[in-house]
């Protein structure tokens, strides 16, 4: 059976976020006096009640020693059950959510060093569908915890007051969660049930919706038709090899979630006004402006501006910013190149190789962590990094100030932006961070076929984006539509995943490299774990991986195709990428790789 496993990292700043998202809305009449939607809260409390009973039914089947397959047509009807309140589990609960259908892989707490063991559904596909009787122990003991989060459920979501808006935005983030995560099988990496389960999640959908018009509702009845015909073609082809994912997300899931910004807008709902990646008009995740950088940024006054951008731009192109004015952010990151330089290894300033290949910067900014190894945060901290390393830049940010405060020009377009005397070293990472921010733009061939231009994609890449959704699964790591670890659909962390990468192409020595572990030395989980980086503009930015071992997008498919470093024979005791074999022949990497092309910004 095929294993697909991922890190989820618990970034408690994206759960504030998503929890300041429920109680906060506009300022109307409807929203100063949150509406308490009574059938709403007893349609997820009685969907709760099935899915405790089907639990408990599982257990009962577990301890009387039943047949695998009847464990697993169980345990089918269970995920099912979940999926119809997983709109509003994954929204309102989300901390909850984690625990019930999270990756069967350690959480991890950075802050404090904690790993959560895994636990849930997908810790249980795993155990059943590969089934071992002398299991049973832990299969109840799974099931037991399950039972208890059931129990959160129901107190915490008896007791929570819910509005209009919060429920239409959770409904919405389904079908985001749909179009992105469910299609890709993100969650069921064992059974590979995910295209038998959409229907579910959209019967939950159709259900809460009904409770929300206030008036006759055209766009409702839309909708309806629309999930009915998206069930149809489910109906007729749910095997991944085989589905047509281009077809079913650009004609009917984008059409469904722009149906429901219509939905919204005729009956008068209002915004939850939150700052989150996705724009609340946004009618879907490929429409142009759908995104909003600005929910990277560290704090409101580091937003991105036109005057901001155009100021980082020149000071990324100015030597000024590295010790003796050899070099600038530009002499390692060009643009023809997606901002990359070509190079095996970036270069330190004596032209030695140094550890790892130079990132692409493009989509950078949707990205909870820079750098390979993740260890800062945001592109503000990525920015003065680079400049003080010696090897990079070597520059000291205290006489870069000094210098650039020295220069007329530079000093009076800061004072029109920050509306300071002078020039602060937090205000020069941000014109940096700020420009590097707007290098996503979202123009490639593939956003405009998915805008509804059917020749913007050949038919080898429609088929090769197929494959990368179904069969060769390369969209449950680089999750679409940004093709990177960002998780839709709140994007509020980014994942890192151990691929056992080789030195090189001859894939006979695993890197030394210990990635984000070097950071967390007690976490073995962590030990050559990388960042999910974009596949936007890949054509552009070989070679390839951490250390640049990898020079084509051939050597790296065929890395893929077997498995990883563990499936090509490499001791990687916690690679997250399954080592199972893809089994892909020529003629689909080809096609593959030429769908990735179709990724490059025009």
């Amino acid at each position: 059976m095929e294993k697909i496993f991922k890190f989820k990292i618990l970034w408690v700043l994206g759960f504030a976020m998503v929890f300041f998202a429920f109680q906060q809305c506009s300022g109307t009449s409807e929203q100063a006096v949150s509406e308490d939607l009574v059938n709403v809260k007893q349609e997820v409390l009685k969907t709760n009640a099935d899915f405790r009973f089907r639990i408990q039914n599982l257990i009962s089947l577990t301890q009387k020693k039943a047949d695998a397959q009847t464990l697993q047509h169980s345990f089918d009807d269970l995920r099912k059950t979940y999926k119809k309140m997983e709109w509003a589990v994954e929204y309102f609960l989300p901390h909850s959510a984690r625990f019930i259908n999270g990756p069967a892989l350690p959480e991890i707490e950075f802050a404090e060093s904690i790993v959560l063991e895994p636990e849930g559904l997908q810790v249980l596909e795993e155990l059943i569908y590969e089934y071992d009787q002398a299991n049973t122990p832990e299969i109840i003991r799974n099931l037991k915890l399950l039972l208890s989060k059931s129990g959160t459920i129901d107190s915490q979501f008896s007791n929570i007051t819910v509005n209009r808006a919060q429920v239409f935005d959770a409904l919405r983030n389904e079908i985001f969660r749909i179009s992105s995560l469910s299609v890709a099988g993100f969650d069921t990496p064992v059974s590979g049930k995910h295209l038998t389960e959409i229907p579910y999640a959209f019967e939950g959908v159709k259900t809460a919706l009904r409770f929300l018009p206030k008036s006759e509702s055209k766009k409702l009845k839309e909708i309806d038709a629309e999930i009915e015909k998206a069930n149809a073609i489910l109906k007729n082809n749910h095997d991944k090899n085989t589905f047509d994912f281009a077809a079913f997300i650009s004609k009917n899931l984008n059409k469904i979630s722009a149906l429901m910004l219509d939905f919204r807008k005729e009956q008068n709902i209002n915004k939850v006004e939150v700052t989150t990646a996705l724009k609340s008009d946004a009618p879907s995740f490929y429409a142009k402006n759908a995104f909003d950088v600005n929910a990277f940024v560290p704090g409101e006054n580091f937003k991105i501006s036109s005057g901001k951008i155009a100021l980082g731009k020149k000071l990324f192109n100015d030597p000024v910013l590295s010790k003796d004015n050899s070099r600038s952010c530009a002499s390692c990151h060009i643009a023809e190149k997606a901002f990359t330089d070509g190079k095996e290894k970036s270069l330190s300033l004596e032209h030695n190789p140094l550890a790892r290949n130079t990132p692409s910067l493009n989509y950078s900014a949707f990205q909870h962590g820079q750098f390979w190894d993740m260890r800062n945060s945001d592109l503000e901290g990525q920015s003065s990094e680079v400049i003080t390393n010696r090897d990079e830049m070597h520059g000291d940010l205290d006489e870069i100030i000094v210098k650039i405060n020295n220069n007329e020009a530079y000093r009076n377009v800061f004072k029109k932006i920050y509306k300071t005397e002078k020039i602060e070293k937090w205000q020069l990472q941000n014109v940096l961070a700020s420009y590097v921010r707007s290098l996503a733009t979202f123009s490639s061939n593939f956003d405009e076929f998915m805008r509804g231009n059917p020749n913007a994609l050949t038919q080898n890449q429609k088929e090769g984006f197929n494959l990368f959704v179904g069969k060769a699964n390369c969209a449950s790591c680089h999750f679409i539509p940004l093709f990177n670890g960002t998780v839709p659909p709140t994007f509020t962390k980014t994942e890192q995943e151990v691929l056992g990468t080789a030195e090189n192409a001859q894939n006979k020595k695993l890197s030394p490299d210990l990635g984000r572990g070097k950071f967390h030395e007690t976490v073995a989980s962590l030990q050559h774990s990388f960042k999910t980086p974009t596949l936007r503009n890949i054509s552009k930015t070989a070679p390839y991986m951490h250390n640049g071992g990898y020079r084509t997008l051939q050597d790296v498919m065929n890395f893929y195709n077997k498995g990883g470093g563990k499936g090509l024979g490499l001791k990687v005791d916690n690679q997250t990428l399954s080592d199972a074999p893809l089994n892909l022949t020529k003629t689909e990497i080809e096609k593959i790789i030429d769908f990735m092309k179709s990724l490059d910004d025009r």
